[in-house]
């Protein structure tokens, strides 16, 4: 899968024991295998204790196993749970930044077929920069957001690369059973260190001023208000 890693964009970190996305009191949520988990009665993310996040070189060795190949039709069907919702709303030749794109960006693929410009940036395998400072029609973020260290830092880096009238498509699995969660696949990830519900995106865009739909499960399509005139 894409992936992603934090970098500062001017904000500070969460203070200990805040929720790293809204800042707001965290609380307890589990151990499981030593390793401590909090929940965010605000925003509603579940995430792992900031001690335990891998470095850069045990991300990078797990994501040079992932097989993102752009040919593989299961792997398009997978991403056609945010690109077929996308592409039905989006303008003729839209300008598109593919954020945290991976090593094999099969969505980028599609929305070129689709008639879309689309520039790429990943830290490990696309890490131009150039790209960051553009504004884009929409900025995608599909299976990223639960590696972010910092999330409330990279949404905000990903709002400001939006136009007014813009969208950021964000996907990734999303939590919804916490009896379940110490057995639950997308939790089991070493990478993965933020959970998010579908209210933890209304809940962003709410606090942005945006729109947000949830046209399928795992998929939060953020809309910026157009600009006044």
């Amino acid at each position: 899968m894409s992936l992603s890693r934090p970098d500062p964009v001017g904000l500070p970190a969460a203070r200990p024991g805040a929720c790293p996305l809204c800042a707001a009191p965290a609380e307890p949520f589990a151990t499981i295998e030593g390793r401590r988990y909090f929940r965010c009665p605000a925003c509603e993310a579940r995430f792992l204790d900031p001690a335990r996040h891998p470095t850069p070189a045990e991300e990078h060795a797990c994501y040079r196993d992932h097989e993102n190949d752009p040919d593989d039709p299961r792997y398009r069907r997978f991403l056609s749970k945010l690109a077929d919702p996308l592409i039905a709303r989006l303008p003729q030749a839209s300008r598109v930044l593919d954020y945290g794109c991976g090593p094999g960006p099969a969505l980028a693929a599609m929305l070129r077929e689709a008639g879309h410009e689309v520039a790429l940036y990943d830290p490990f395998f696309a890490p131009d920069r150039a790209p960051l400072a553009g504004i884009y029609d929409v900025v995608t973020c599909t299976e990223v957001a639960e590696h972010f260290h910092a999330p409330a830092r990279e949404f905000e880096r990903l709002r400001g690369m939006v136009r007014p009238g813009g969208w950021l498509a964000v996907m990734t699995c999303f939590q919804t059973d916490d009896a379940r969660f110490g057995t639950w696949h997308y939790r089991r990830d070493p990478t993965h260190v933020v959970f998010y519900r579908a209210g933890t995106f209304r809940h962003l865009a709410r606090r942005w001023g945006w729109s947000c739909e949830i046209p399928v499960k795992d998929v939060a399509l953020m809309r910026r208000p157009e600009a006044r005139a």
